[in-house]
């Protein structure tokens, strides 16, 4: 009997051994392919940043520096991914061993549960190691494959940078887009094919993700500016209101149109009949979010999509952190990848949040400012069935409520959802990133929310009108001066 209980324990200690051995080995292996995708990250980051200060005109070439940002920030999504769940690990341990905080023990089954790095692009049967395999694969293929791409890049001319680029590439990487940027210029200085009609570009996308912002800042690059002897701006409207013949510039005129509707074909052919008259080389972009308008390009229509979750997180952590190193802070760096999901990808919610983040890098304001949204989220997709996003997308209400209080009643925002320059209206005025700071209180009568208000070209200020809806229940205590909130001026 007791050969056997010696024989059964020996067996139990070299199993635990055994599996001591493969953790550390598993371990020690995973640290290894970490050190490696950082390597390669450092690699592919440089080639991109060099490309991007280049001017690229081959579609070819284009093609390869956007197969390569994408690989690029997949490989960041999953670096973040990997460090912030051993950060959510290390917290619960440290809260098992304690059991002292509940309060940090549930912000660790938060972000297990929320799976913020790859819930919209996985399947359960999916891990990080997964991911890791095939990001570190990915980039080993393209790293090999780089030289001639290098090579190339090195031949194309390099881009004044102008304090205006500069701010746009340190401060305002939400609107990134830099191979859309690329190709859109490469047809602007190409040579018109016939050369007597100009050249029409249709930019297609859905509202809101920065197709404006993109045309704006082509427009103001040098090269640009000066192939150009004049840039008009006109909208759909007033393309059917005016003479024609108006518009027309002596030289070379890049025309850019936007459409809030559709158009018919009559007053279309009418209007670039007239642009025919304009000088030789010039060129007619087309805006809007409707697809049918695609019809006018002379050219293939670009497509502008919502950036994907890796590029979205990325971007709006280089927002929020601004000159702060992110892996200096890996909590606040965790909040921003969970907000990051939550935000579904909107530009807008993204500059605010960025905004009052960069002023305030304290980890309770930034976990108070999550759970907000995260009450917004979950109120609107119980209320609607719809993410807040898709809602001001499809110009319906979105309630915001859960953003001023827990009990507060439903405060609505009511569509249209515009611009300022299309309204006019006499209402008090609100900020969108001061009632999510928390520093200031809402009136209880209708008022505007001005949502953003845009730094660069085309300066744009997006508003919505808000309203509660029944009785509203805002504590008093809530503005009282030791929690420094302030009851909104109407005078102001």
């Amino acid at each position: 009997m007791e050969m056997v209980v010696s024989a059964i324990a020996g067996d139990l200690v070299n199993r635990f051994i055994s599996f001591l051995i493969k953790k550390h080995e598993s371990h020690a292996n995973l640290q290894k392919k970490v050190e490696r995708l950082q390597q390669l990250l450092r690699r592919v980051h440089m080639v991109v940043e060099e490309a991007e200060g280049r001017y690229i005109t081959n579609s070819k070439m284009l093609l390869e520096l956007k197969r390569l940002v994408e690989a690029m920030y997949q490989g960041y999504h999953v670096l973040d991914t990997i460090k912030y769940r051993v950060l959510c690990s290390s917290r619960a341990e440290k809260e098992v061993s304690s059991s002292s905080n509940a309060l940090s023990l549930a912000n660790s089954i938060n972000c297990f549960r929320t799976n913020s790095i790859n819930c919209f692009h996985t399947t359960r049967s999916t891990t990080i190691f997964d991911h890791l395999e095939s990001s570190l694969e990915n980039l080993e293929t393209m790293v090999s494959n780089m030289k001639e791409f290098v090579f190339l890049v090195g031949g194309c001319e390099r881009m004044s940078r102008s304090p205006y680029d500069t701010y746009l590439y340190t401060d305002n990487f939400m609107f990134g887009r830099q191979v859309e940027k690329q190709q859109i210029m490469s047809v602007l200085l190409q040579e018109n094919i016939p050369p007597f009609a100009p050249t029409v570009l249709p930019i297609i996308s859905t509202n809101r993700v920065g197709k404006k912002t993109l045309v704006a800042h082509v427009c103001n690059n040098d090269r640009v500016q000066s192939h150009f002897s004049s840039i008009l701006r006109l909208n759909g409207e007033s393309i059917c209101r005016t003479e024609h013949g108006a518009f027309i510039q002596a030289g070379r005129t890049l025309v850019v149109v936007e459409f809030t509707s559709d158009i018919d074909d009559e007053s279309w052919q009418k209007f670039y009949s007239s642009a025919k008259r304009m000088g030789k080389g010039s060129k007619i972009i087309v805006i809007s979010r409707i697809e049918n308008v695609s019809r006018l390009g002379t050219i293939r229509p670009m497509h502008i999509n919502s950036l994907s979750l890796e590029e979205y997180s990325y971007l709006f952590k280089v927002l929020a952190f601004g000159s702060t190193n992110p892996e200096d802070h890996p909590q606040l760096s965790s909040v921003a990848s969970e907000l990051a999901v939550l935000m579904g990808g909107s530009l807008v919610v993204a500059n605010v949040c960025a905004d009052i983040f960069r002023k305030n890098q304290n980890v309770q304001f930034w976990q108070r400012i999550l759970n907000k949204y995260r009450n917004v989220v979950a109120n609107n997709l119980s209320v609607f069935r719809e993410h807040p996003k898709l809602l001001m997308e499809r110009d319906r209400q979105v309630d915001i409520a859960k953003l001023v209080s827990l009990t507060s009643a439903p405060l609505r925002l009511m569509p249209p959802h515009c611009e300022d320059d299309d309204c006019a209206r006499d209402l008090p005025k609100v900020r969108f990133g001061d009632l999510i700071a928390g520093s200031v209180v809402p009136p209880k009568e209708e008022f505007e929310l001005v949502a953003w208000e845009s730094r660069i070209p085309s300066y744009k200020k997006y508003v919505n009108v808000a309203k509660f809806s029944g009785e509203v229940n805002v504590s008093e205590r809530a503005v009282s001066p030791s929690k420094k909130r302030r009851r909104f001026n109407q005078s102001k």
